[in-house]
This record gives structure tokens, C-alpha cells and sequence, in this order.
């Protein structure tokens, strides 16, 4: 009876090995699927447009503006920025403070999910402060943003002239 006890044993551990390793592998193969539903925020969010402002020779700021794509099901945000261009990079926005437009820092630029968020004078924009080179039209200012979850891409926004919108059609 002891050998027929033994392979007994033998073949319940055997069965149970294999169903283990079965179960592993398959946790194994759900990993990348999981993985690919979280993609980065960098991989999801496209940055149309890019340019900063050109400015005077002497002139301490400037500013970047672009249109963030988010082509993801899930909201992100850029936290920060960089630039070798500038001393300090700000996310900032303009306010109006009992008629008078102002400028402030905020913390991020949201991203919706399958959404748009557009950078534009006058309104969401990246300062850059403290400039260590003349921003020259064609040239280009390489900025780095920061997402949410750490991911990060790089921007190579073209230098360009902007001019004030005119005042055409208003008459006093």
C-alpha cells in the first residue's frame, strides 16, 4: 500500500505544480494588457502647434503657447515645464481682477480625455522667465513638460513674431 500512497501524493503534487504555474502564466499575460490601459500621459497627450513669443533683444520674458490633444480615455495634466531657454518655466493664466487682466501662476493645465486645451495669448500659457538667450524669430525654444504620472515630453516650439491682434472694425 506505501507505493501506491506515495504516487497518489506524487500525483496530486504534480497536478497541483501545474496548476499553479497555469495560473501564473495567464497573471503573466494579463500584465501587458493592463499595462497598455494605462498608457503615460506623454504617450496620450499630443502638443499641436507649438511657438514662443519672440521679444525684444534685453527683454527678461517671454511666453509658449500650443494646444494640448488628448487622445486617451483618461483626464491628465501638465504639472510643470522646463526650458534651457529661461531661468524659471510657469504654467500661468490670465485673470480679470476688477477689470484689469492679470497674470498668475496655477498649479497644472488640465487635459480631458478625448478633449482639447488650447495655450493662447490672452488666456492658458507657459512663461518663461528670466531668459538666458534673445528669442529670435526662426530659432526654436525646446521645452520639456511634465505630466501628472511623471511621464514627460520634449517641445521644440518654433520663435515667432506675435503682434497684437488689431483693433479693425470699432470705431470711436
Amino acid at each position: 500500500m506505501k507505493p501506491l500512497f506515495r504516487a497518489a501524493v506524487l500525483g496530486v503534487l504534480i497536478s497541483l505544480t501545474a496548476a499553479c504555474n497555469a495560473e501564473n502564466d495567464a497573471g503573466k499575460a494579463a500584465a501587458p494588457k493592463a499595462a497598455a490601459v494605462a498608457a503615460k500621459a506623454a504617450d496620450s497627450v499630443k502638443v499641436e502647434n507649438p511657438y514662443a513669443r519672440a521679444v525684444p533683444p534685453g527683454q527678461p520674458n517671454s511666453g509658449a503657447f500650443m494646444t494640448f490633444v488628448n487622445t486617451g480615455d483618461v483626464d491628465h495634466s501638465v504639472k510643470s515645464a522646463a526650458s534651457p531657454v529661461a531661468a524659471t518655466v510657469e504654467l500661468h493664466t490670465h485673470t480679470n481682477n476688477n477689470g484689469v487682466m492679470e497674470m498668475r501662476q496655477i498649479p497644472q493645465i488640465d487635459v480631458p480625455a478625448k478633449g482639447r486645451t488650447e495655450l493662447a495669448p490672452g488666456g492658458l500659457h507657459i512663461m518663461l522667465i528670466g531668459l538666458k538667450q534673445d528669442l529670435k524669430a526662426g530659432e526654436n525654444a525646446q521645452i520639456t513638460l511634465s505630466f501628472e504620472d511623471g511621464s514627460t515630453t520634449v517641445v521644440n516650439a518654433p520663435i515667432k513674431e506675435v503682434t497684437p491682434p488689431a483693433m479693425g472694425g470699432m470705431h470711436h
